[in-house]
């Protein structure tokens, strides 16, 4: 039948290539479609992409036509497959520096495997009949075109792409000046573009460095000491001083599990006790990337933004930093990170050392045995124990961070380790999810028991935070059935808030604290505590405890929150409500946090803090 129509094989190719993307998009990705317009753009940017990339096959020879269109088509295949993959670990699409963070793919095992479904063996049947047909059919679906021809079909191609492009900047002005919004990119003009486009830009942040000069330090100081540098004083000012700071990173923990119940167990039932006698952040947000953990740790100390493209770790890992680690040493404080996983995992053995960690306690220092291993590694409560010997033998005052593993998607206990029972939902996620949250809460009570036992308790403030979402948007529907109601865009991002307890010993009243907070708060918070004074820095945070100026949280796609609105999805709410607002309502604060994205960037991609005077940013003052 093909061969009576004599349809070209590369049209063949591109048309199953095109359907395939398009049912990905649509039912698989989910991408969200707000008008008509967004829906035809969004059928037509697969096929769009597709013939373009599949009539270069007019070019060539008959004999190499059918390896092009094979091999273009496997590889494109295998390109869906790994976006779908990563979408549903991370809810975002691969990116150039994702793809060079491969010493981390090793230790994504599990997480991986869990993602895989049956039915993902269906995005290669295409490929498999290109195949079939290329060889069965030999020479009967490709042919030899004259010039004119050639030069007709490539035109005609380029020209629907084109179109496709036209229209996307009609629905989304300015589309490709929005890079941090990947879903827009692959939405609009498809994976295959977007990867261009990713890679183009990756490409321009290399000459960015090089051709730096450290002239815009002043722009960007100044924006930070007008709109965000609080110089009101705290009355925690100083309450640190000569205190040891104990960080623990708690990993995946969402502030939905806490103070509430699963099966009719508390989820988390020594954080919920804690936080009566400690400053207890309510509205307090992650805002990392695809850095995830390393994102979390890079805002904590740098109080700047993760990158749109890939971890700052990998990609930025050797740039000159201000973070709070190297700040501290001048005032007498010993620094370092307890993690029992991989050393090179996130390139934190390089990264530390750019933010100037004493020492980094990875998983060589720990005693990890099939026993003793849950999930990703260590056991939480194994951790903290084996992790004692250290801290008592530490230098005080010291700095210290705890990261915790337990908690890590896929969210796998044994039966044995587990104190609540799963929860019941169309989720396996989410239901494994409540065991592990209760792990890592029982291994912080055993954790606070040795702090009081070793002497260590009363000269320490205790810092716990959240580091990243645990249940992404993926699982929305079980998400509803576990709160009761239908999740809305409104509602994912009131979802992305994270515990933040500072426990300081004798500041034993309940103090719930409403503020809209983020992580990139903590560096001012935690500086201002210890009196130290760092005036020259340039944060994009403020001091927690303090009546500060600046009152809203940018997230790294764009989205906010302020005390009044939550911006998200191109869609203006109103914080308290949730209910839809005009637009308009949300543009002032919305260029503020698209300027500040750009400044930290800039920052960062063209390593600026390596032309100011570091005797003075480092330094800092003691009061």
């Amino acid at each position: 039948m093909l061969q009576r129509l004599r349809v070209p094989l590369f049209l063949i190719a591109a048309f199953m290539f095109g359907f395939k993307s398009y049912i990905v998009y649509r039912f698989v990705f989910d991408l969200s479609i707000e008008n008509t317009m967004q829906e035809i753009i969004l059928f037509i940017n697969p096929f769009a992409t597709a013939i373009v990339l599949f009539s270069f096959a007019v070019l060539m020879k008959p004999k190499r036509q059918k390896k092009y269109i094979k091999y273009l088509s496997l590889f494109g295949a295998f390109l869906l497959f790994a976006n779908l993959v990563y979408y549903r670990n991370f809810t975002d699409f691969i990116t150039l520096p994702s793809i060079l963070q491969f010493k981390n793919f090793g230790d994504l095992g599990a997480s991986t495997a869990s993602s895989l479904k049956v039915w993902d063996i269906f995005l290669f049947v295409d490929t498999v009949l290109i195949f079939y047909l290329a060889k069965k059919k030999g020479d009967a679906l490709v042919f030899s075109y004259n010039r004119k021809s050639k030069l007709a079909m490539i035109a005609l191609s380029f020209s629907i792409l084109l179109t496709n492009l036209v229209l996307a900047e009609i629905e989304r002005p300015m589309l490709f000046k929005r890079g941090f919004d990947r879903e827009y990119l692959v939405k609009n003009v498809g994976l295959v573009n977007y990867h261009i486009y990713d890679a183009i830009i990756n490409s321009k942040t290399k000459v960015q460095k090089v051709m730096a000069d450290g002239s815009k330090l002043h722009e960007i100081k100044k924006y930070t000491e007008e709109n965000i540098n609080d110089k009101t004083s705290s009355e925690m000012k100083g309450i640190a001083k000569g205190k040891n700071i104990i960080y623990i990173s708690a990993e995946s923990v969402q502030n939905f599990v806490i103070n509430r119940k699963v099966n009719g167990e508390e989820i988390t039932p020594f954080l919920n006790d804690l936080i009566k006698d400690s400053y207890y952040f309510n509205n307090f947000y992650h805002q990392v990337n695809l850095g995830r953990t390393s994102d979390s740790e890079f805002l904590v100390e740098n109080s700047l933004y993760p990158l749109p493209n890939g971890s700052v770790f990998f990609t930025h890992g050797q740039n000159e930093f201000n973070a709070v680690p190297e700040i501290i040493k001048d005032n007498g404080y010993y620094s370092s990170v307890f993690h029992a996983n991989n050393k090179s995992f996130w390139n934190r053995d390089v990264a530390y050392e750019s933010l100037g960690y004493d020492q980094f306690y990875s998983e060589r220092y720990f005693n990890v045995t099939e026993d003793n291993t849950i999930g990703w590694g260590l056991n939480d409560k194994a951790f903290f124990d084996q992790s004692m010997k250290y801290l008592e033998a530490m230098p005080e005052p010291f700095y210290t961070k705890f990261i915790t593993l337990t908690n890590h998607h896929p969210y796998e206990l044994d039966e044995k380790y587990a104190s609540i029972d799963k929860f019941d939902s169309n989720s396996k996620t989410l239901n494994q999810y409540f065991p592990t949250v209760r792990y890592t809460d029982e291994a912080i009570e055993r954790f606070f028991k040795n702090l009081k036992e070793t002497g260590l308790y009363e000269d320490s403030i205790i810092i716990i935070y959240g580091d990243h979402f645990g249940i992404s948007e993926n699982h929305n529907k079980a998400m509803g059935q576990y709160l009761n109601k239908e999740i809305t865009p409104y509602d994912t991002v009131q979802l992305q808030r994270v515990p933040l307890i500072i426990h300081i010993p004798g500041h034993e009243d309940d103090r719930v604290i409403e503020k809209v907070s983020g992580q990139i708060d903590l560096k001012p918070t935690v500086l201002n505590m210890l009196g130290i004074e760092n005036e020259e820095d340039i944060m994009f945070g403020n001091d927690l405890f303090a009546d500060q100026s600046k009152r809203f949280v940018a997230f790294r796609d764009g989205d906010y929150v302020s005390e009044d609105y939550v911006y998200t999805k191109d869609t203006c709410y109103d914080r308290e409500t949730g209910e839809k607002l005009d637009k308009s309502a949300c543009e002032p604060i919305k260029d503020k946090v698209l300027k500040e994205l750009n400044y930290s960037d800039q920052l960062i991609y063209e390593d600026l803090f390596r032309f100011q005077d570091t005797a003075s940013t480092r330094k800092g003052k003691e009061e």
